[in-house]
This record gives C-alpha cells, sequence and structure tokens, in this order.
C-alpha cells in the first residue's frame, strides 16, 4: 500500500510538471494522457470536451482497442452515452465507475475487430472551480470497477488537467486581447499616415486637373486621381477589417457598415435568434466581409443581400449577388482565389464549411454552415 502511494505521488508531480510546461492543448491532454496510462492500472483513456448543450468532442485518446479505433473512431465522436448525459445533466461531479459503456458495446457488435477485453470504464468531470470542460475516461481490460485508491489517483490528475486547461484558456485570451489591441494600433497609425497621405493627394490631383489646360496632364491627373480613390477606398477597407466598426453593437451592423464604405447596398433576411459566440461572430462578419470585397472587385454590381439563420445547433449565411459571375469550377483570377481561400480557412477554423455557387451572368451565392 505504501509502495501504492508512493507510485501514485511521484505520477501526480512528473503530470504536473509535464502540463505546467505544456501550452499547446492537444499536446497537452495527449500526453498528459499517456503518462497516466504507463504509470497506472489504467490500460486505455481518452477525453471529451462537452459544450454548454451536451455535444461532445473527442479532443484526446490513447491505446484504444482496434475496435474503437475503427473508422477514425467513429464510435467515440458520434452518438450519445451515459456517461456524456450524466455530466451535461450535473450528475457526475466525482470519479465514477461507469457499469457498462454504450460506447464500447455498440464498438464489440458492429466490428470484427478485438475491443481488447474491454467493457467499463471509469469516468471523472475535467474541471477549475465552477467552470466545467468535459471527461476523462480509462478502462482495463477484464476490470468491471477500481478501488478508491485508483479513482483518488483519478481525481487528482483530473483536477490538475481541469486547472491546466484553465490556464491555457486564459492565455488564449490574453493573446486574443494583445492582438485586438496590436490591431488598433495598426489601424490608428494607417489611419493617421497613409490614409491622411491618400486623401491630399486626391485633393491635389484634382486641384491640379482643374488649373491646367492641357489635355494630356488633365488626363494623366485624372488618372492619378481615380487610382488614389480606388487606393483610398483599398486603405479604409484594411483598416476596417483590422478594427471593424459597428460590429460591438451587432454582427448586422458591422456588416452594414462596413458594406456601405465598400459603396455596396446590402438586404438582409434573419431567421432566428442571433446569440452567436464572439468567436463565431467574429468568423461569420470576416467571411462576409471578405466575401464583400470580392462583390466591390469582381462581381461588377453594388447589390447583395445576405440571409442569416440561426437554429439550435448551427448558423447558415448566404451571401448572394446578381453580378457577372465566373465558373464555379474555375479559379476567376488571382486576387479573388486569395479571398475565396481565406473565407474557406476561416469556416475550417471553426468547423465549419463553405461554397460558391456562380455561373457567367448569373451571379455568384456563397453558402457558409457553422456549427456552434
Amino acid at each position: 500500500m505504501h509502495s501504492s502511494l508512493n507510485d501514485h505521488m511521484t505520477l501526480l508531480k512528473e503530470i504536473a510538471e509535464f502540463l505546467n510546461e505544456e501550452t499547446e492543448m492537444e499536446t497537452m491532454l495527449q500526453g498528459a494522457l499517456k503518462k497516466l496510462l504507463t504509470r497506472s492500472v489504467f490500460a486505455s483513456g481518452w477525453i471529451f470536451f462537452i459544450d454548454g448543450k451536451g455535444k461532445h468532442k473527442l479532443i484526446a485518446a490513447e491505446n484504444l482497442p482496434p475496435a474503437l479505433m475503427e473508422n477514425d473512431c467513429r464510435s467515440m465522436k458520434r452518438g450519445g452515452c451515459w456517461c456524456v448525459s450524466r455530466y451535461h445533466n450535473g450528475e457526475l461531479q466525482k470519479a465514477s465507475n461507469i457499469i457498462e459503456c454504450q460506447r464500447i458495446e455498440q464498438a464489440r457488435r458492429q466490428s470484427e475487430k478485438s475491443s481488447g477485453e474491454i467493457t467499463h470504464h471509469a469516468t471523472v468531470p475535467l474541471q477549475s472551480g465552477k467552470e466545467k470542460f468535459g471527461l476523462l475516461n480509462v478502462a482495463t481490460p477484464n476490470t468491471i470497477e477500481y478501488d478508491q485508491s485508483e479513482l483518488a489517483l483519478l481525481e487528482s490528475i483530473a483536477f490538475q488537467i481541469g486547472s491546466a486547461i484553465k490556464r491555457i484558456h486564459l492565455t488564449r485570451q490574453e493573446q486574443e486581447i494583445a492582438l485586438v489591441q496590436e490591431r488598433n494600433r495598426l489601424a490608428r497609425d494607417l489611419h493617421d499616415s497613409v490614409n491622411q497621405l491618400l486623401f491630399s493627394v486626391t485633393l491635389t490631383s484634382r486641384g491640379a486637373m482643374e488649373m491646367t489646360e492641357d489635355m494630356e496632364l488633365r488626363d494623366a491627373f485624372h488618372d492619378i486621381h481615380q487610382l488614389t480613390q480606388e487606393a483610398l477606398t483599398e486603405m479604409r477597407a484594411l483598416i476596417w477589417q483590422l478594427r471593424p466598426k459597428g460590429l460591438e453593437t451587432g454582427l448586422l451592423e458591422g456588416i452594414k457598415g462596413y458594406a456601405e464604405m465598400l459603396g455596396i447596398h446590402v438586404v438582409t433576411h434573419v431567421s432566428g435568434v442571433i446569440q452567436l459566440p464572439s468567436r463565431i461572430e467574429e468568423t461569420i462578419f470576416r467571411i462576409v466581409q471578405e466575401g464583400l470585397n470580392n462583390i466591390r472587385k469582381h462581381a461588377g454590381t453594388n447589390q447583395a443581400e445576405l440571409f442569416l439563420t440561426v437554429n439550435s445547433t448551427d448558423v447558415l449565411v448566404i451571401l448572394k449577388d446578381d453580378g457577372r459571375g465566373f465558373h464555379a469550377g474555375k479559379i476567376p483570377g488571382t486576387l479573388a482565389s486569395v479571398g475565396m481561400q481565406s473565407m474557406r480557412e476561416r469556416a475550417q477554423a471553426v468547423e465549419g464549411t463553405i461554397e460558391w455557387i456562380s455561373a457567367p451572368s448569373e451571379g455568384t451565392e456563397v453558402f457558409v454552415r457553422i456549427p456552434y
């Protein structure tokens, strides 16, 4: 017993040191899980993150039997189970022995691969104070339950992991705040220097154009004026991207304000209540922002429609124009393709999807679906 206690204390120390050194969430969780399984009676383990709606995500897994790993851990990622349900209902407060696991049973029925003689697992919530993040599950072949010392070890490690998750969340928030501050500083600098300089050039070129009677000079100053006006619009758009005005008063107001700055009239259609997490809201804003840029530069129209539909699981955004369109299967030009790739990357960053429907002279529709 004394030896077992020493082993537990050594393991707790090792995991604590590891958690304190890591800054990437998934690397941290995977590494902690591996250390736990290597130095304890637990043979397999997995971690679910669970949101406020009870939707779970497999964030880390180690040494799962082949049946559970089949089809990219499909049985672990889909469907419901007792432990996730009990967690969401607030019935899991400490480490618990689970009688049997629906996911393991399903994998054993549907797969011809080995389940490693695993039929049951123990589970413990991951939390920091009153803030909950998900579940840590562990299993051992031919084991129906663990003794109290093993459950106590599981609780201690879950406490450490919960604290580390909270630390990384706080670090990310600080980084996001610093990024916003830097964007605001850069936006101010651009506005105070480059933007004002471009504005001065437009005034000077227009004045020079009116003062001279030489037609060649007039044409030259006219070209300078036009190019500078275009650059001024681009600069204002860039400043908007760095520091979106109006977004703090609502997503639609921010979009309308940006469109107005570009000279585009947007008709909006909303279905559902817009109460989105800030990250999702900014992602939608940035995607629509780039879509509006493409309309101004490539569509040859100043009219657009925006459809925003919000339900209990995801949000659908459709940005539609009646412009010149393009062959959806072909790259419509370097600048447009860069913008489209940026939109795709933003959607994928929040596990969303995006697609374009377009044809020459038939306008373009952008479909974005984002879970939240």
